[in-house]
């Protein structure tokens, strides 16, 4: 009975699923326990080596929890829109749908011959349409919602208009749009309908409005933040700009205190926290208003040091500013607009990165300082983004480095306001000075000032004290047609929502997918996208009259609509009317445990964070917070591979034989590659057509080298090394233990295919435990006292290892475990069958066929976890070494309970001492028990 793996996962792979043996149920009275894996895009490529090592943890823990008696959740599915497959439509003609379903396809196939316990009965994709009937729905209650400070929490929109038609909205406490104009109730009444919905848009949670966006032309669309790299989209590399557009936002701000908050009550790790609150960035200061010289408007900045106010030396507005081209004095026009449109190409990250360059225009404007009415100049400069706080800073060179550096470059000058040096760098301490040059303020320190200038601010009338976060509100539009539509029609230029009981509003069919010729997104470009209100339906665009028939919203919503609530439609996937049930969502509660990859820490955590929050404002979600613990799985490295091309030719030259010419490193894929280092001069050739002429310099041995390096695997990098060939050559245990055996979970590690073999070969040991070549061979006799110690020692050190999710220790201690017992000869049932349930989380098949191998017809997967008894370590002897005059001659084990005149007579009569000491007596004899026993002869 030799250990064929490719026969064993497929038999036990078709078992589960003929079986559904980890199909959850919502009832049952076992304790639950949610393990989630980060929301996955099924891309065209598939899967690399790379991408199972979170899945392969979290199913080892899904596993493990099921062996403790909990009814686990462990679900997956697909985030199916996207922007990837919308390129290969736009390339191919080929519907998105068509694509994704290959994709999906692919994805599936993948992960079923690596084993994972998921639960296939509850599989949802964003894409269709009765997953994002429900994402169009939640869209609906935010749109229908306002957020009350003094609730702190969101409430539904009547309940403000309630408020407006009895008392106006002098003492509304919302978070909404700043400048919102007083009105009394009175008015309100008066007010027509599109009136009333206007200015409800200022307080909604999901509203429309101007905003900056990265716009990628290439792409056709709006991209976030995280979708761009030093200026260019990370999909396909193009250059992006800001522009301002009329976009869906959703008010995430409102919620940033509690997104703060929210973090203390969490088991994430400290430095996942720290990115989410630098992201949020709470900043407690003061609003300031400076009045414009010769001019009606008026300039607010938020500083975090009012004590400061008698430093400002000039004023920086965002370059994209409303108030830039106004001001702008017609001397300064050409310099300002060349500067814009040179920022414009920048995105928002960068500028925040780049430290270095100063750069800025003078608008030939001038403010007046709030105390001193003198002449302040404004300027423009890239390192204020329009998005954050108000889009200007008073810039205080004396107490900022940043302002330092602008005012040096550009000789402005610098006021100062410290009793302390500042002649070579600015001062930016808040502790050790007291305030000089300040009027008012002079002589006292930064809280005592700070106070009194927020104080004397506030009696000017112009400003007050405030809290400010960078956290801005969400852009939730896309150019995109592969999205999820938006249930919105517009009636005046007003949007209206389509009634709950018509969703889903589904895409239509469109003839190409890239923007409409007058630059509308792709939905532009369907012919049957209006909307009836009388039959409620989608009808053709010719019918639309204005009356009753009206457009719909021509942009779709973002790739992180769909992923912002997922996991609770696992809850309740096949659910019609809700999202899922309310008993789903109260047994089930949250997601206990969440692997995924660290990039996610701004985007996709805060957003669920925010709509999860939403949800249980509104009395949907049970719980604040959607993920009690996440772990950030490190990154499977590969090794790359290149070849150096001399520059204008097409020539190669081995890495060991490069000397004075120029050259290009270019990546070669790493299958041409041997572990020698050496290419496949032929292969490459083959692999692509520009190099099918190539000529080779190669080393004295005819021997082609490559250059090497570790980096991320990728398939761009060509190092990427592909599962399925794992699986086929060694078995998807093998795989398994061999990315938990690579080092710790969290950590970055090099893939090393040569290390395969060892772990290939540990599952030969372990099988050969339980059979021979021709049958198995498991006695029922009574293990001995050493077996007993290696599996107590095994199952305790995995339980602890599990819990600690120290994945790679527990596969070193399966290896000690297995060497251990073939050592002992263990072919004993009573420590066979709990080593083959310890083994079973992390090498499931194997676990399986050895376990019926056993006799038993039931799946391992059910079985209880071993427990672990202490008293199988209990050590009842000891190893002593026996010196002579401290020299260490043999050794002789004996029990621990012996007195010390007991040992003193056992090695006295040993044989190996009476030769030693050649019949003298001893001087002494030494023993402490436990420890040593010496003898001075």
């Amino acid at each position: 009975m030799k250990y064929n793996p490719s026969e064993i996962e497929a038999k036990w792979q078709k078992f589960w699923k003929e079986n559904e043996t980890f199909k959850t149920l919502n009832t049952t009275d076992k304790p639950k326990y949610y393990v989630l894996d980060m929301f996955p895009y099924p891309s065209g490529a598939g899967l690399h080596v790379g991408h199972p090592l979170g899945y392969i943890a979290s199913d080892i823990f899904a596993r493990y929890k099921r062996h403790k008696g909990f009814n686990v959740l462990h679900p997956q599915g697909y985030d199916s829109f996207g922007l990837p497959a919308e390129q290969y439509a736009i390339q191919t003609g080929q519907h998105p749908a068509v694509t994704t379903e290959v994709n999906i396809a692919r994805y599936r196939e993948q992960l079923d011959q690596i084993g994972f316990s998921f639960d296939w009965s509850r599989e949802i994709r964003t894409s269709n349409a009765d997953y994002y009937k429900h994402t169009q729905w939640i869209f609906i209650q935010l749109f229908n919602a306002w957020y009350n400070k003094v609730s702190d929490k969101a409430e539904n929109i009547a309940s403000l208009v309630a408020v407006f038609e009895k008392d106006g909205n002098a003492g509304v406490q919302a978070v909404c749009e700043e400048g919102i104009e007083i009105f009394t109730a009175v008015q309100w009444n008066a007010f027509s309908g599109d009136e009333k919905e206007q200015i409800l848009l200022n307080y909604r949670l999901t509203y429309l409005a101007e905003t900056e966006v990265n716009w990628c032309p290439a792409l056709g669309t709006v991209l976030a933040n995280d979708e761009i790299k030093d200026g260019l989209s990370e999909r396909g590399g193009h250059p992006v700009v800001r522009k301002k557009m009329k976009q869906w936002s959703m008010r995430i701000s409102a919620y940033a205190e509690r997104l703060l908050e929210g973090l203390n009550t969490i088991d994430w790790t400290e430095s996942l926290k720290e990115s989410q609150r630098n992201w949020i960035g709470k900043s407690v200061g003061a609003s300031v208003i400076f009045k414009l010289k010769e001019s009606t408007d008026t300039i607010e900045v938020f500083t975090t040091r009012p004590d400061t106010i008698f430093g400002v030396s000039f004023m920086t507005l965002a370059p994209e500013h409303d108030l830039v081209r106004k001001i702008t004095t017609p001397e300064q026009k050409e310099a300002v607009e060349a500067y814009i449109e040179a920022t414009s190409k920048r995105s928002e990250r960068d500028r925040m990165a780049d430290v270095k360059k100063i750069s800025g225009v003078f608008t030939g404007a001038y403010a007046e300082h709030p105390f001193t009415k003198e002449p302040i100049e404004i300027w423009i400069g890239d390192y204020v983004l329009a998005g954050y706080g108000t889009g200007a800073v008073m810039a205080v060179p004396a107490g900022d480095t940043r302002d330092y550096a602008f005012a040096k470059h550009f000789g402005i000058t610098i006021k100062n306001i410290f009793n302390q040096d500042i002649s070579e760098e600015a001062f930016v301490e808040k502790e050790g000075f007291v305030l000089e040059n300040s009027d008012f303020l002079n002589g006292l320190a930064y809280k005592e000032a700070s106070a009194k200038a927020i104080e004397a601010i506030e009696a000017l009338g112009q400003g007050k004290g405030k809290t400010n976060y960078r956290l801005r509100d969400a852009v939730f539009s896309r150019q995109r047609y592969w999205g999820e539509p938006f249930p919105v029609y517009y009636v005046n230029g007003l949007p209206k929502m389509v009634d709950k009981a018509y969703l889903p509003i589904l895409l239509p069919e469109v003839e190409k997918y890239l923007p409409t010729e007058d630059g509308q997104p792709p939905l532009g470009n369907a012919h049957t996208w209006a909307w009836d209100t009388v039959n409620n339906k989608v009808v053709s665009n010719d019918l639309m009259d204005g009356k009753t028939v009206f457009p719909l919203e021509l942009n779709t919503m973002p790739g992180w609509a769909g992923s912002s609530w997922y996991w609770m439609r696992y809850m309740d996937p096949t659910n019609e009317e809700f999202i899922a049930s309310e008993e789903a969502l109260n047994y089930w509660q949250n997601v206990d445990l969440y692997i995924g990859g660290s990039e996610h820490a701004t985007g996709h955590l805060l957003y669920s964070r925010f709509w999860n929050k939403f949800l249980k404002d509104m009395g949907i979600a049970p719980t604040e917070e959607p993920f009690a613990k996440l772990i950030n799985q490190g990154m499977i490295l590969g090794t790359s591979a290149f070849v150096y091309r001399i520059e204008g030719t097409n020539t190669f030259v081995s890495k060991d034989m490069i000397q004075d010419e120029k050259v290009q490193q270019l990546y070669a894929y790493v299958g041409l590659v041997n572990n020698s280092s050496e290419l496949d001069m032929e292969g490459f050739k083959a692999w692509r057509p520009d190099y099918a002429t190539a000529d080779f310099i190669c080393n004295a041995n005819g021997k082609y080298i490559v250059g090497h390096e570790v980096e991320k695997m990728s398939k761009s990098y060509y190092n990427v090394v592909n599962p399925d060939e794992i699986c086929q050559e060694y078995g998807a245990d093998t795989l398994r233990l061999y990315e938990m055996f690579l080092g710790p979970l969290e950590q970055a590690k090099p893939w090393n295919t040569a290390g395969i073999s060892g772990v290939f070969g540990f599952l030969k040991k372990l099988w050969r435990l339980y059979a021979d070549d021709t049958a198995v061979v498991v006695v029922n006799e009574e293990p001995t006292k050493e077996m007993y110690k290696s599996l107590h020692k095994t199952i305790k050190k995995v339980q602890e290892d599990i819990e600690a999710f120290s994945f790679n220790t527990s596969v070193s201690q399966f290896m000690i475990c297995v060497n251990e017992l073939g050592q002992q000869k263990c072919h004993h049932r009573a420590i066979l069958e709990p080593l083959a349930i310890l083994v079973a989380p992390y090498a499931p098949h194997i676990a399986e066929e050895l376990w019926s191998m056993l006799g038993h017809t039931e799946t391992i997967a059910d079985q209880p976890f071993p427990e672990f008894k202490a008293e199988y370590l209990v050590e009842d002897a000891k190893e002593y070494p026996v010196s002579f005059n401290g020299k260490m001659r043999f050794k002789i084990e004996l029990p621990l309970d012996l007195s010390v005149e007991e040992i003193e007579k056992l090695i006295l009569a040993d044989e190996r001492t009476q030769a030693q000491l050649q019949g003298r007596e001893p001087k002494k004899l030494i023993v402490v028990p436990g420890k040593i026993i010496n003898i001075v002869g």
